[in-house]
């Protein structure tokens, strides 16, 4: 396979990358439709509006911000570009969980308005990794150099952990993991998302170790220190962690 992968297209060529991005947007949003519409939700369509607004801010500056943070020796440099251009899921979920919870605080909503998202945030991100691996080194989600069996040639004759197919790896077994805890035991509200947010950030910490990043003397990058202050704010899930099963299921926990 030569990287990156492209659709020739007359004269020119499409990303995969860019295809595979764009179903994940639009795919992950037609699943969590289909989901409210089968599902009942106590949040009003006008609620979720203006929650997915915030949500879309906060995602939005969370990203960007946490993206040129990836790198302070180029912090100074003041450069937009590289701001623009410059972004990370670990600060758009971040982002995104402050503008959200901001946002309900805002407008009085107390229930949890992650849980149906999760599931489609893991579908989006299968097809979105899926594209950052067929980018090759242009997308910087390789990892470093490793002489395993699986390594992967990006283009330019260095092998290299392929952590984009890590991460895809990841959604795959939390979707399955998740899907059969939730047939066993009746989650609590805004349990659902607390495990994707926690399960993700916990990952991120580990995966982190072998991708090029700029690490600060004590050994961690910026993000690993964006997913620990995540995972300090999800403190009780590793405290109570029955607390996100319903009481009856709870009570059957304990019997077994």
């Amino acid at each position: 396979m030569h990287f990156p992968v492209n659709i020739p297209l007359g004269n020119g060529h499409v990303s995969v990358h860019f295809i595979c991005e764009t179903l994940a947007y639009a795919l992950g949003y037609r699943y969590y439709s289909y989901l409210r519409k089968n599902q009942h939700d106590a949040i009003t369509d006008t609620h979720r509006l203006i929650i997915f607004a915030g949500a879309a801010a906060g995602a939005f500056i969370g990203s960007h911000v946490l993206g040129i943070l990836e790198n302070p020796r180029k912090l100074m440099q003041m450069d937009w570009l590289y701001f623009m251009g410059n972004t990370t899921i670990i600060g758009g979920l971040l982002g995104g969980l402050i503008g959200v919870e901001l946002t309900k605080n805002k407008i009085g909503v107390t229930v949890s308005s992650g849980d149906l998202m999760v599931y489609p945030i893991a579908l989006s991100m299968i097809i979105g990794r899926t594209g950052c691996f067929l980018a090759g080194l242009e997308d910087g989600t390789y990892g470093v150099a490793s002489s395993l069996p699986w390594a992967v040639n990006f283009g330019d004759g260095v092998y290299r952990h392929p952590t984009n197919l890590y991460e895809i790896v990841f959604w795959l077994l939390f979707w399955v993991v998740l899907s059969r805890l939730e047939k066993k035991h009746e989650l609590v509200n805004g349990a659902r998302f607390k495990l994707l947010m926690v399960s993700y950030l916990m990952f991120r910490l580990g995966i982190e170790f072998i991708k090029p990043a700029y690490q600060f003397g004590f050994g961690l990058s910026v993000l690993q220190l964006a997913c620990l202050a995540g995972l300090a704010y999800y403190y009780k899930v590793f405290l109570y962690p029955l607390k996100n099963l319903k009481a009856y299921a709870r009570t059957a926990v304990y019997l077994l």
